[in-house]
């Protein structure tokens, strides 16, 4: 059977015609001349994707992928940038908390000409406090605040101001939650329930306004979402780095307003929490860790930014 198998090959093409031969030929041909001509746009394709990434400054085509690459990534993570602003505004409406807690205080009026930032020379003078020792402006500072009304004051370690100030550069902007009553009555069936703590939420602002003064703004988020950059802060922090290379220290002030419905001990809380969050009392603890990875999620718009971690975390005395 193999033997017949194969003459029945043998014949059948010794059989095909000069026309069939030359069909299969040139078939052949067409096949391998369109392989040759693939190759060639291929290669012409790469020459000018070569071309291209030597116009961007790229020695490689690899290197101009990587590049574009980076650039997709990028995009990705502006389509899924949030708005902390908005999550915070789904919190408060979850939570009941009103915006009327907040007492209005009006806008700055943008007519008023600015004035200028306060210095330390402003409160202390400079020249002769450096020639003390630090203990000694460590005291005339506290003592320069005390039995004022509404005031904040304090000595800040450099060590600790630089691990502070690291952070507000790249997060100048945050939220910190205070404890509130809520702003709606409850009803018997809500009082049953468990619900969230009631949180009025402060808007954090720092402002670098001069080479050795530092501000830290604080104003409820209600104000700030209706006036915006005119919203009056309740309460301003200064920082002055006059004798952080000498004495190894930072002076901060702060005033309450009066007017405002903040409360001194309100402002000493929230400070606090500006103070756990910037990072102050390190990073080794785990609590310490998310706190910091919750502030740089609120300036990089994070999806994983989250309002009621924000709320623990403040609470967590860790």
């Amino acid at each position: 059977m193999i033997k017949s198998w194969t003459r029945v090959v043998k014949r059948s093409a010794s059989q095909l015609s000069a026309t069939q031969f030359k069909r299969i030929i040139g078939a052949s041909s067409i096949q391998s001349n369109s392989s040759y001509s693939t190759d060639s746009l291929e290669q012409q394709y790469k020459d000018k994707l070569l071309d291209k990434a030597r116009e961007q400054g790229f020695n490689s085509i690899e290197e101009l992928k990587n590049s574009l690459k980076e650039e997709i990534e990028k995009k990705k993570l502006e389509l899924n940038r949030i708005d902390p602003l908005k999550e915070l505004e789904d919190y408060e409406q979850r939570t009941k908390m009103s915006s009327n807690i907040a007492k209005s205080r009006g806008p700055i009026d943008p007519s008023m000409p600015k004035q200028p930032f306060k210095t330390l020379d402003s409160f202390l003078d400079v020249e002769k406090v450096k020639n003390l020792s630090k203990q000694e402006c460590e005291f005339l500072w506290r003592a320069r605040w005390a039995n004022k009304d509404n005031v904040l004051n304090a000595v800040v370690p450099i060590d600790i101001w630089e691990k502070i100030s690291a952070l507000a550069k790249e997060n100048p902007f945050f939220v910190i939650p205070l404890p509130r009553e809520r702003a709606v009555e409850e009803t018997a069936a809500e009082s049953a329930e468990k619900q969230e703590p009631a949180m009025e939420m402060h808007y954090i602002q720092w402002q670098f306004v001069g080479p050795k003064t530092v501000h830290c703004i604080m104003t409820t988020l209600a104000e700030y979402k209706l006036h915006k950059e005119f919203a009056r802060p309740h309460t301003t922090l200064q920082f002055h780095l006059d004798l952080a290379k000498e004495k190894n220290i930072v002076l901060m002030n702060g005033q309450v307003e009066s007017d405002s419905n903040v409360s001194l001990p309100e402002s000493q809380l929230l400070l606090l929490n500006v103070q756990r969050f910037y990072g102050a009392m390190g990073q080794d603890s785990g609590f310490a860790q998310k706190r910091v990875q919750l502030l740089k999620d609120f300036t990089n718009g994070s999806p994983n930014f989250n309002v009621d971690l924000l709320v623990a975390l403040s609470q967590v005395m860790e």
